[in-house]
């Protein structure tokens, strides 16, 4: 009896300190800097033995500054570190409880690592989050010293053509947006985007299905570019000068003083740049048997200024005012000189020179007031309120003059006066609330009015003076107000996400043209669902939908016609309705060794697509046909793609990164009885290889294809091209020369053809070779296009 009843004691015991050795402990806490009272993301949190420093477990801080940690150990210590700061230790943990509260843990510069460590985050990474993958900008060689346009051309998925175009996985329909708003920088037919430089971006947001909180605005959906906005205690920043072929000249100041309360932050720049392009067309007619063949070059010759200036007043530890303007002025020259020949029965009938000389000012300003209110028992619990008002004017005369090479030539000496007015206002408000460690409520709601005016006017030379041409002058109004309210609920662990919501949007457009008034009013509902799960650290899945609008802009809608070839006419439509897509979409992120990738397979729908429709006209008086492209909404096209990114390092001085994205579309449509139902499909990619050499030399090759395309009437060609960069650093870091060669073989060209019983068109263009050097030098504690210590 004393035997079983010891046994059982025993057994008792064992059971006892069994359980005790494998109770889970949870450990959790939130990181802060000292001096900036802001959160401290991915720093390193293990957990250590305490008698052999063994590391058991380990883990990051979310983009938040918060951490959980998990153990079955019972005798350990945690330690926090992260590059640029002090480490710290926690000891004598009390491991009796199953919850340990580390509390607010406040991190503190070291200065004396941030002197003596580099970060290599050389190539730009991607992050991928519940409802959108961010790009951070690193140090790319091909991104120095170049504008926006050419930092989006190297961001997955997006494509920015020879004319600027920007695409996202093929379609044209995305907002692009600076900080979370509208700017008269991304405006559409503007260039101002080339007043951004490199240096001034921090991240772009590729949101390809976005969630109810965004504007509903964009079928593809949109690209969001942060600028830099340095915080580091002191006064910090950049200057960069760079020159290049053809002409491509700037300087550019970024700088930043923050204080206890104030954070100041300016960004301003200047230059000249000059963008050449060849164009050549053939109209011919096959009934007629008439050919006009016309090739040339044109310029666009611009000096630029930029600047930005802004301030946010830290209130108190949980009030925020951010009041900041931005102001840029282009001056536009742009001559050009185009050759035609008309032939009648392949007899060439006459020969002649059109020249064009026009001369534009374009000023453009921003406004911008915000508050943010952060509440006591949530960091994450926010209330954000903005206004914004922006203009952007036009003020563009041309001169058209022809001279005869031979035979007869009818086409008339013109001129042309545009001037243009655009004011955009925006009121947005924005709380997040989470209500849990797992729960979170968004709502808001947005009013964005765009007020639009342009007169356009148009005069022939009669052989004394100039006179109006009233069937071609013409006055537009355009006035679009779109008010949206929205909430979202989202539930998240460490392992499994969801989130759902919906937005309304009421659209009131009025629309007047010489006079004649037209009004549409519509209001929608856009539902969008996402989730996301993680099975291991290697692998997670992300799913979303989302329902988007596409609304016609200006330049889409104005009939005004541009004379700048009289034989090939682009102009718009005032009866064009918006389009719709419903977009779908499953990711796949997983890592492989030595590799990253993440796939994407995405399906979407389209109704009333806007399409550029050729219509081609015999003018008898040329003996030659007029081609006049305007949009109209033609039917509904499926879309369904697959999308690959991935990054491979495969030593400390080589690595790749690439993407491949493929597309099936079927259209469906039907304009003035003439049948545009087809199937085709397109694809893309781009492979980037990074080679490091001694005396901190790199060097990067980019290589790009883009396949041809269908259209409604004709094709599309693809193409080919590439891009060299290298890079050498000096004065430890602080100074940095850039050398780049964009399209090395000139090879990025835009070419189309339409070719059908009764007619031929034949279009092409090319831009060429671009040479660019940089220089760039970081002071007080900003760095050269570098990212070093903390992140910012």
């Amino acid at each position: 009896m004393i035997k079983v009843k010891f046994n059982f004691l025993l057994l008792l015991m064992l059971s006892v300190i069994g359980y005790a050795q494998n109770k889970e402990i949870t450990i959790g806490g939130t990181l802060t800097d000292a001096a900036t009272k802001t959160t401290v993301p991915y720093a390193t949190i293990v957990v250590k033995d305490n008698t052999t420093d063994e590391v058991l477990s380990g883990t990051t801080s979310n983009d938040n500054g918060f951490f959980n940690i998990k153990t079955t150990a019972n005798n350990f210590y945690v330690e926090v570190s992260f590059m640029g700061y002090k480490t710290q230790s926690f000891k004598n943990i009390d491991t009796s409880k199953n919850v340990v509260d580390l509390g607010t843990i406040v991190l503190e510069e070291n200065s004396q690592a941030l002197a003596a460590v580099e970060v290599r985050a050389e190539v730009s990474k991607t992050q991928f989050k519940l409802d959108k993958k961010v790009f951070n900008v690193g140090k790319d060689i091909a991104s120095t010293g170049v504008s926006a346009l050419e930092v989006l051309n190297n961001v997955p998925s997006v494509n920015v053509d020879i004319e600027g175009a920007v695409s996202l996985r093929g379609s044209s329909g995305v907002q692009i947006l600076i900080d979370g708003k509208p700017s008269v920088l991304t405006e559409s037919g503007s260039n101002a985007l080339g007043t951004i430089t490199a240096e001034m971006i921090e991240s772009i947001e590729v949101i390809t299905n976005p969630s109810a909180k965004y504007d509903a605005e964009g079928t593809a959906g949109i690209l969001n570019i942060i600028l830099k906005k340095e915080e580091k205690k002191g006064l910090n920043g950049s200057v960069s000068v760079n020159t290049g072929i053809p002409d491509n000249h700037s300087v550019g100041v970024s700088m930043n003083r923050r204080t206890e309360k104030f954070n100041l932050f300016t960004q301003f720049g200047g230059g000249y740049k000059s963008y050449p392009r060849y164009n050549e067309n053939i109209n011919e007619n096959k009934i007629e048997d008439s050919r006009l063949v016309s090739e040339g070059t044109s310029y666009r010759n611009e000096v630029f200024y930029n600047l930005i200036l802004g301030t946010d007043y830290h209130i108190d530890d949980y009030n925020v005012l951010t009041l900041s303007g931005n102001i840029a002025y282009e001056i536009e020259d742009q001559p050009s000189e185009t050759n035609y020949s008309s032939y009648l029965n392949d007899v060439l009938q006459s020969e002649w020179i059109r020249t064009e000389e026009t001369e534009a000012t374009n000023p453009k300003w921003q406004y911008e007031f915000n508050y943010s209110k952060e509440f006591k028992n949530n960091k994450e619990h926010i209330l954000l309120f903005s206004a914004l008002g922006r203009f952007f004017g036009k003020d563009l005369s041309s001169e058209f003059t022809n001279s005869t090479l031979s035979g007869t030539n009818k086409e008339k000496d013109q001129q042309t006066e545009t001037k243009f007015q655009q004011a955009d206002y925006t009121f947005k408000l924005d709380y997040t609330n989470p209500i849990s460690d797992e729960y979170t409520i968004e709502t808001g709601g947005q009013y964005v009015i765009n007020d639009v005016g342009n007169d356009y006017e148009v005069r022939n030379y009669n052989g004394s003076d100039f006179v109006v041409d009233n069937n071609l002058t013409n006055t537009f109004d355009y006035n679009q107000k779109v008010l949206g309210l929205y909430g979202t609920g989202a539930y998240e662990n460490d392992t499994w996400g969801v989130k759902i919501g919906a937005r309304i949007e009421n659209t009131d457009l009025t629309i007047t043209n010489e006079g004649a008034k037209g009004v549409q009013n519509y209001t929608n509902l856009f539902p969008s669902a996402h989730t996301s799960y993680k099975f291991t650290d290697s692998f997670s899945l992300q799913a979303g939908y989302s329902k988007r609008i596409y609304r016609p802009r200006l330049w889409d809608l104005n009939p005004f016609i541009s004379i700048s070839d009289n034989y090939n006419i682009r102009a718009g439509n005032p009866d064009l309705q918006p389009e719709f897509t419903d977009s779908y979409e499953l990711t796949s992120i997983y890592k492989i060794g030595k590799a990253t990738m993440s796939t994407s397979v995405y399906y979407r729908y389209t109704t009333d697509v806007m399409e550029r429709i050729a219509i081609i006209e015999y003018d008898p008086e040329s003996k030659n046909d007029v081609t006049t492209r305007t949009p109209f909404n033609v039917g509904s096209r499926n879309t369904t793609g697959v999308e690959i990114n991935g990054k491979y390092t495969a030593t400390k001085w080589l690595s790749f990164n690439g993407d491949f994205n493929w597309n099936y579309f079927d259209r469906r449509g039907v304009y003035e009885n003439q049948n545009f139902d087809f199937s085709a499909d397109n694809w893309s990619t781009r492979l980037n290889s990074k080679i490091s050499f001694p005396l901190d030399i790199d060097m990067e090759l980019t290589g790009n294809y883009r396949s041809s395309n269908q259209t409604v009437q004709g094709e599309d060609s693809g193409y080919a091209f590439a891009d060299l960069g290298l890079r050498k650093k000096m004065l430890k870091g602080r100074a940095v020369i850039n050398f780049a060669i964009r399209d090395i073989f000139e090879s990025r060209i835009s070419e189309s053809v339409i070719d059908n019983d009764r007619s031929y068109q034949y279009s092409f263009g090319q831009r060429g070779r671009f040479f660019t050097l940089g220089f760039s030098y970081g002071f007080g504690k900003g760095e050269a296009m570098t990212y070093s210590g903390k992140r910012r």
